[in-house]
């Protein structure tokens, strides 16, 4: 689905696109959010696990098959997917947390919110435009803002963010596989890419300096994110705000993978020439969206600013006006030069102040 995110935004690299490719990625994020969850809480060697996950699989699958054309003729189908998985999900969740009490009670908040965004959600199909983009990002925000104000439900309450629920070891393989999938598709992007280009000197060129975006944003993320996923020691349950926080986090962190890939495929495409001011800001926004959500989910987990990701946030804004006079792979050029950059001076860190800094905060 990422892949065809990132084709979608490519061929109409402006601000409604933007926002289309944002909408769509934020509801896909949730189903992946909350499947994560529910294999979380029970055995996935189960049967029924093993088959609900299944059918999620078939329901994200005609999810992406309605992609390209969510915000046209095949909007009823996007939100039949995304209805489907998420009552297949709770189908199988409400009943069987049966014997633990707040967990089923957590299940029953997050199906409430469910409905109440069914509203918007069932609304935006219908019609079309502006119209259905304004309805949709309200029902994706809404799903998305729920779980950080705890799923407030009438007679239920909400559930209450310090409280123990998830097993931190599984949730924090699930961000490593998401992350790795996105980079997957960054991969797949080079690939096709470089296929079409007729192996064009500049092309291929292009094709090998976006594969080395996948190197340094692969060395960045097990650099330092992993540290804070499961560094040694750490207890085997997870809270509920941060939780919910580092899925937020790597959302960024993914779409700025999915950006980078828009990118990419965009200078693979056409190297040489002009560059419209919307491929710098795609080719440079890209690194900076994924340093941006390296450095939330550094703060979530340690309470203190990772400086060197912030830098080059800064350093990424100040080239960027100077870029629109440089051909299009000279601007993925610089834009792997910052995060080499970021990854060089972090290495070059003194290694106690990295351990200091990796020790989740109390």
């Amino acid at each position: 689905m990422l892949s065809r995110l990132a084709a979608g935004l490519a061929e109409d690299l402006t601000v409604p696109g933007a926002a289309e490719t944002a909408v769509l990625l934020m509801a896909a994020w949730w189903v992946w959010v909350l499947t994560a969850w529910l294999t979380d809480l029970f055995n996935p060697r189960l049967p029924i696990i093993q088959a609900t996950v299944l059918a999620v699989m078939f329901g994200a699958l005609v999810m992406a098959i309605a992609v390209p054309q969510a915000f046209d003729r095949y909007g009823w189908l996007f939100v039949v997917a995304y209805f489907a998985i998420h009552i297949v999900r709770d189908a199988v969740l409400i009943p069987g947390t049966r014997v633990n009490r707040p967990i089923q009670a957590r299940s029953i908040r997050v199906f409430f919110w469910f409905v109440v965004t069914s509203v918007p959600w069932v609304a935006g199909a219908l019609v079309s435009g502006t119209a259905r983009l304004a309805l949709w990002a309200l029902a994706v925000v809404v799903d998305l803002g729920s779980a950080r104000i705890g799923w407030p439900t009438p007679r239920l309450g909400r559930t209450e963010l310090a409280s123990q629920i998830f097993t931190g070891l599984h949730l924090s393989e699930r961000h490593r596989e998401i992350f790795v999938i996105a980079l997957g598709e960054l991969v797949l992007t080079v690939g096709l890419g470089l296929a079409d280009s007729g192996f064009e000197a500049a092309r291929v060129t292009a094709s090998a300096v976006a594969f080395a975006s996948v190197v340094l944003l692969f060395r960045l993320y097990f650099h330092r994110v992993e540290q804070l996923l499961a560094p040694s020691g750490v207890t085997t349950v997870e809270r509920v705000r941060p939780g919910t926080a580092t899925s937020y986090s790597h959302l960024v962190m993914v779409a700025g993978v999915l950006l980078i890939s828009t990118g990419a495929s965009t200078v693979i495409e056409r190297p040489l020439g002009a560059v419209p001011p919307a491929w710098v800001v795609a080719i440079l926004g890209g690194p900076a969206l994924f340093l941006l959500g390296s450095c939330l989910f550094d703060g979530v987990l340690t309470g203190r600013v990772l400086w060197s990701r912030v830098l080059g946030i800064v350093l990424l804004g100040a080239v960027a006006p100077a870029m629109t006079l440089l051909p299009p792979l000279a601007v993925l050029v610089a834009a792997n030069v910052v995060l080499l950059l970021v990854l060089v001076g972090e290495a070059a860190a003194p290694r106690s102040r990295l351990v200091r800094a990796a020790v989740p905060a109390r």
